[in-house]
């Protein structure tokens, strides 16, 4: 296994983890700055206010897009089993 290879594949792997962890931290980013800016305009200062919403639009946008984040998962995997025969020279 050549350099280039360990390379390509650490950089795949890294994208991949990206594209899927991506929507979830978004979301979550989104709904706790939403949820801060209602704090200050309200003056409540409670933590699981901030806390609660946050994570129950996690699990529902990570029940949505389940499906998509197997697949994707899925995909990259296969890519790394079909890429041994090469990574292992040619037998």
């Amino acid at each position: 296994m050549t350099p280039e290879m360990v390379t390509d594949i650490s950089r795949q792997a890294l994208w991949v983890t990206t594209l899927v962890a991506f929507p979830v931290l978004a979301v979550g980013l989104v709904v706790g700055l939403i949820v801060a800016i209602l704090q200050a305009i309200t003056q409540i200062q409670e933590m699981s206010i901030a806390f609660i919403p946050k994570l129950l639009v996690m699990v529902i946008v990570i029940a949505i897009l389940m499906p998509w984040m197997l697949t994707t998962l899925t995909d990259y995997t296969r890519m790394l089993y079909q890429s041994i025969p090469a990574s292992m020279g040619k037998l």
